[in-house]
């Protein structure tokens, strides 16, 4: 994937979050309406359509059911790892696909260079065919990482919902402090805590964000002393693009409840696990 398609992809993100805070059920008070255990599915569907009925209702069910027997955190951690842990299910084989790319890096980069400053069509055909024929001698899709971004769009989309609209969300507590306010309002009232909630966040969004590539490059060593050759690291091209994203994150999340907060850093925990999980399967599936 180039950076302007990952750019849009990024793009198509934002507008869906700031979309979805905009158009946000509210009563006659303006306040967000709440989804408690007595709100029904035929509720949901009859009131507000699809897709708060089949994503946001259960999901913020599934947290106001969990927190009476433990706490909203820990329900929230509990439905983070549950639903990543489907999708997970859902995207492996994309997950497997992205990685191998990761690991195509260096081959890719020659290619480009090969052709650096070509600008004639005969080049870039050349470049192109090159390009795919990398692919096809790996079995990559180029394509197939798109399907994991658009099954996770709607449940990122859900759970910026559910975590504003569950009422365990907005009636409880977690650590002493409201998962309700966001980091800002939270650091205005005083409370510094969340302060260590989005740094905690921010860390563990920047490892899961590297990890992939942490993984490659240890690969790649690994390779080389294998083979008895010199380890040269290259530079990623998507670098830039994951900057750009991480730029995203941090905007939204000064503004967005601290329960999403505390869920985007433990989908990041996950995501950390799922990629040496995923790094794993890779190579063994390639050592076969």
């Amino acid at each position: 994937m180039n950076k302007k398609k990952l750019l849009i992809v990024l793009s198509v993100i934002f507008i869906l979050f700031a979309a979805t805070g905009c158009q946000m059920p509210r009563d006659s008070e303006g306040n967000i309406v709440l989804i408690t255990l007595d709100t029904t599915f035929q509720q949901m569907m009859d009131s507000e359509g699809f897709f708060s009925a089949i994503f946001v209702y259960p999901l913020s069910q599934f947290i106001n059911f969990i927190t009476p027997y433990t706490n909203v955190g820990i329900a929230i951690l509990i439905v983070t790892v549950v639903v990543n842990g489907l999708v997970m299910l859902l995207t492996l084989k994309q997950n497997i696909q992205m990685q191998k790319m990761q690991q195509l890096q260096p081959e890719m980069m020659k290619i480009q260079r090969k052709y650096e400053g070509r600008t004639d069509q005969a080049s870039k055909m050349r470049m192109a065919q090159e390009t795919q024929n990398l692919y096809n001698k790996y079995h990559i899709n180029p394509f197939s990482s798109f399907i994991g971004l658009f099954i996770q769009f709607p449940i990122l989309i859900a759970m910026y919902n559910a975590c504003q609209r569950a009422e365990a969300v907005a009636k409880g507590q977690f650590l002493g402090v409201s998962l309700e306010l966001t980091p800002i309002e939270g650091v205005t009232s005083g409370q510094w805590i969340y302060i260590v909630f989005f740094v905690l966040m921010f860390a563990m969004q920047i490892c899961s964000m590297m990890m992939p590539q942490w993984l490659q490059k240890r690969r790649a060593k690994m390779e080389a002393e294998k083979h008895h050759r010199a380890y040269h690291p290259t530079k990623n091209p998507m670098n830039s693009s994951m900057y750009v994203m991480m730029a995203i994150v941090l905007i939204l999340a000064v503004s967005w409840p601290t329960a999403m907060t505390f869920y985007w850093m433990i989908s990041s925990m996950v995501n950390i696990a799922k990629s040496v999980l995923v790094d794993i399967i890779a190579n063994r599936k390639k050592e076969a």
